[in-house]
């Protein structure tokens, strides 16, 4: 029998996940939706043939739902994921955990008191293989002990709403949860430089930034975030070691040459670059709900995440280093990845 799945929030990307699970990955079916946008729901449920629920607390109350997707505005993610704890049914929730730290630390606590793993947060690029094999090429010791990282992330726009502290809380998230995971150390502290502006962007936001981390083993990030670089969807990572360096490398393509010039494609956008990531992160999650628990990026992973965003943009407020106010890692976690 198939996973039975609610979705919470179907908004670009709960539709992308709500096809994704319908028609991508194996072993679930979309049975129940919601969205605060009635015609939305209808829209994706139409497609996906599920029953429109009025809200995320029916969703996951309802008998006929296995396991939940929460991917509804961030404020309302700790309430849905604590519904869903308290329900004892598997909850993927995409990131951010919480937009609160307390919040995550809840979250980690009813996780806990109910004794095994419930809860996958949504970090995709640890299922991206690039990244897998330079996790596997860092373990192994093949570049000696880890002393930078450098990285980019680069979108060629983002709509107005965007803010200043969503480089940090929408953005770069996902690089500091994947060299949390590469690295196996936590970040510790947090710097943002400003750099001159880039006049495409609009005039409430502060782009590009570079953000400094440091982790607790003395290693040094920097991650620069550029959402208005024009020319596309743009993702690197290098780690540099003792003995060697490791890079990721670019999406394969070919490279045409024509004109007397020899060029290749760039990245257009996320759903391109990571869109079998995605559905990685999505066949694992499946396979686990249907045992009644959860793998990958943890409710603590979330929380680091969080908690290590709000010295980001601290630090983007004041110019200074903000030390990462973190919690010591209870013991119900350690050992996850």
């Amino acid at each position: 029998m198939p996973l039975r799945v609610g979705v919470i929030g179907v908004g670009m990307i709960g539709q992308e996940h709500a096809r994704r699970l319908s028609g991508v990955v194996t072993g679930a079916e979309v049975i129940a939706v919601t969205d605060l946008s009635a015609d939305r729901a209808k829209a994706v449920a139409a497609e996906t043939g599920a029953r429109v629920y009025d809200s995320g607390g029916e969703v996951i109350a309802s008998a006929e739902v296995d396991a939940v997707v929460v991917t509804s505005w961030g404020p309302t993610h700790a309430e849905h994921v604590l519904g869903a704890i308290a329900a004892g049914k598997p909850v993927f929730c995409e990131k951010p955990l919480a937009t609160d730290a307390a919040d995550c630390r809840r979250i980690m606590t009813a996780e806990a008191a109910h004794g095994k793993r419930l809860v996958q947060v949504g970090f995709m690029r640890r299922y991206d293989e690039g990244y897998r094999q330079l996790k596997r090429l860092v373990d192994a010791g093949r570049i000696g002990t880890p002393l930078m990282a450098h990285c980019a992330h680069r979108n060629p726009s983002v709509p107005d709403s965007y803010t200043s502290e969503m480089a940090m809380l929408d953005t770069a998230v996902h690089e500091v949860d994947v060299l949390r995971w590469l690295l196996d150390e936590e970040i510790v502290s947090a710097q943002v430089l400003t750099p001159r502006p880039t006049r495409h962007r609009f005039d409430h936001l502060q782009d590009p930034q570079i953000m400094l981390f440091e982790t607790s083993g003395g290693a040094r990030i920097d991650v620069e975030v550029f959402v208005n670089c024009r020319y596309g969807y743009d993702i690197r990572c290098e780690i540099v070691g003792e003995t060697g360096a490791a890079r990721l490398a670019d999406p394969a393509r070919p490279a045409v040459r024509r004109d007397g010039q020899e060029g290749t494609a760039v990245t257009a956008d996320w759903r391109e670059r990571f869109g079998a990531a995605f559905d990685a992160e999505f066949q694992a999650w499946v396979d686990a709900a249907s045992e009644g628990t959860a793998t990958g990026p943890s409710a603590w992973d979330g929380y680091a995440a969080t908690a290590v965003g709000d010295a980001a943009v601290e630090a983007l407020k004041t110019g200074g280093v903000v030390p990462v106010d973190m919690v010591s890692r209870p013991a119900f976690y350690t050992g996850e990845q």
